[in-house]
């Protein structure tokens, strides 16, 4: 709250070096770069400002708002490209994308509140590198890759290898995250995200998964799981996805060899939100769920483009 004299309380400060306003993806680059590993990039914000205010030093802030490749959501042929600067909101509310990816569209709008999902991006979600972190198990299934922009030029990382640990990533000094590129879903194909956290919304994953099933005639022809909250990253499982390949229906046998798999596969830890045996469990749970939700997707809306 304003103190009597009009100035701003000094808990409401947050502590930046300098603030950049770049027009280009060039000039981002170069203020990165000059920051000399001190530059944060500023989509929404929603984190960044927490974790300035608890003490991450902040150099310089690079605003990526100007940027239209950043913030687009384009199908460019084959592939869509959803800009990391793009608000959930919009990601959640684009109705090409939904129809057609209806899991990641489901892995985004579980990030935060509405409030939340006004500023709050996927390119956030997935740079912060959180094990738990909402979009990632369905970006995974999707094999989505990061396409990146630095010094060096351009590239794309595949999204398995861009995380590599609680708050870790591939970013070089002076890159940052331009979009996302994932395959476009074909016929017969469709994914599901779910999450279980102890309250309604606003509150961090106890386990997440994401599955993406594509059939061909009556034959499930292939398949992505992914995990996430019960290890230090979320991770694909393909022992899940095995047991799913060549299968004409995710029976509760099936359903049962994916259970299984997924808690082979999950590493979690106790703390005050879930033990150890409960997210191992809950991530089966959450498995066979998503997995009967994606076969029907798949089989009743196909790929969302007829």
């Amino acid at each position: 709250m304003p103190s009597g004299d009009g100035c701003r309380d000094e808990e409401t400060e947050v502590p930046v070096g300098s603030y950049v306003r770049p027009s280009t993806i060039e000039e981002a680059v170069t203020a990165l770069r000059d920051a000399d590993g001190a530059g944060v990039p500023l989509a929404g914000g929603t984190d960044l400002l927490v974790q300035a205010k608890v003490g991450r030093d902040v150099g310089t802030v690079v605003d990526l708002k100007r940027l239209e490749e950043v913030m687009a959501i384009d199908r460019d042929g084959a592939y869509w490209r959803i800009g990391a600067g793009a608000p959930a909101f919009r990601i959640a509310r684009h109705e090409a994308l939904r129809a057609n990816l209806p899991g990641l569209v489901e892995g985004v709008g579980l990030i935060g509140s509405t409030q939340i999902q006004g500023r709050a991006t996927l390119g956030g979600n997935v740079g912060n590198a959180s094990p738990a972190a909402d979009a990632v198990p369905a970006l995974l299934v999707n094999d989505a890759l990061v396409h990146v922009a630095g010094p060096a030029g351009r590239r794309d990382v595949p999204l398995a290898e861009f995380i590599t640990g609680p708050g870790s990533t591939a970013l070089e000094v002076g890159e940052f995250i331009v979009a996302f590129v994932v395959p476009v879903a074909e016929t017969g194909q469709s994914d599901a995200a779910m999450r279980f956290i102890p309250r309604t919304e606003m509150d961090i994953a106890v386990a997440n998964v994401a599955v993406r099933l594509r059939f061909e005639g009556t034959e499930i022809a292939a398949a992505g799981v992914a995990i996430g909250a019960v290890g230090p990253r979320a991770i694909r499982v393909p022992d899940a996805e095995a047991a799913l390949e060549g299968q004409t229906e995710p029976n509760d046998d099936v359903l049962e060899g994916v259970a299984t798999a997924c808690r082979a596969a999950a590493a979690p830890i106790t703390d005050r939100r879930g033990t150890v045996e409960f997210r191992e469990h809950a991530i089966g749970v959450l498995a066979a769920r998503a997995c009967r939700v994606a076969a029907h997707r798949a089989r009743t809306h196909g790929s969302g483009q007829g």
